[in-house]
């Protein structure tokens, strides 16, 4: 915690939407969790989002989206708003991006993001026996992988039981179908996992279908992309039949990829509720 001095701390208060009563919060932004390396464009930093007062609260560990090669913490603002103003503590850590670095570094970092909290998070209020984790498209693909993938959280001390619930918001899943159409595109995609398509089968969620106790909710926009709803609907029909526990999934109306994630702070939002109730229902 050697860089806390440098984090801002603002308290937002009176909040108040036409159908929710917003808490009051606390925010701290721009925490170092890597505070003994350099990491180049502040891709080291992550975010506080804490129910004012907060003791041993439940707390999410949210990745933003951005396909891998963009998107930054501040795109949580709104759901971290919204997710600590109904009582649960919110973290948002960015991480490296390519053509910077390549699979598996997204994850390793969201690994060492995800162990600070681990080690840091009850000095803000929040309960470490009592984490979950979440994102939003690629964010929802690194979120994944380290719910259904031991090795991260192994590789950086952390057992993986850590993990109480997967919250994934519009992920994509199996880069071997994903890899090979962005590459196409020409957006610099072989920049993420190659161009062997061995590489894509190593970095996919199809290698990680099997048994396990990670409770799971799946959540997606009516308006995205066929191709990605295949995706997920694919994972929790595979999920369900290879015996892995309590796979959920909602399809949100009138949304679209984008504002399935930036609308949480609008009065007709119902992601932030059933985060909560799916946290609840523990």
């Amino acid at each position: 915690m050697t860089k806390l001095k440098s984090a801002v701390l603002i308290l937002l208060v009176g909040l108040i939407m036409p159908t929710n009563t917003l808490g009051q919060i606390q925010v701290v932004n721009g925490i170092d969790y890597r505070p003994d390396e350099e990491i180049a464009k502040g891709r080291d930093l992550l975010d506080i989002y804490m129910p004012s007062g907060a003791s041993r609260v439940p707390v999410i560990v949210y990745f933003h989206g951005g396909a891998l090669m963009n998107g930054d913490r501040v795109d949580n603002e709104a759901i971290g708003t919204r997710i600590a103003s109904l009582g649960i503590g919110f973290v948002g850590p960015t991480y490296r991006m390519s053509p910077d670095v390549s699979h598996p570094q997204h994850a390793v970092d969201a690994a060492t993001a995800f162990k600070w909290v681990v080690d840091n998070i009850d000095s803000f209020g929040g309960d470490p026996e009592n984490l979950y984790i979440a994102g939003h498209s690629a964010g929802a693909y690194l979120a994944a992988l380290l719910a259904y993938d031991a090795e991260y959280l192994e590789s950086v001390n952390v057992p993986p039981a850590s993990i109480k619930g997967a919250i994934l918001l519009s992920p994509f899943l199996y880069v071997e179908e994903t890899a090979p159409v962005r590459i196409e595109w020409g957006v610099g995609a072989e920049t993420i996992w190659g161009s062997d398509p061995e590489g894509w089968l190593d970095a996919s969620i199809s290698q990680l279908v099997a048994p396990s106790q990670v409770r799971t909710i799946l959540i997606y926009a009516d308006g995205d992309d066929d191709w990605r709803k295949g995706q997920i609907k694919r994972l929790r029909d595979e999920m369900n039949n290879a015996g892995r526990n309590e796979i959920d999934m909602i399809e949100v109306s009138d949304r679209t990829h984008g504002s399935l994630n930036s609308s949480a702070l609008k009065e007709d939002d119902v992601v932030g509720p059933i985060f909560i109730q799916f946290i609840q229902a523990k």
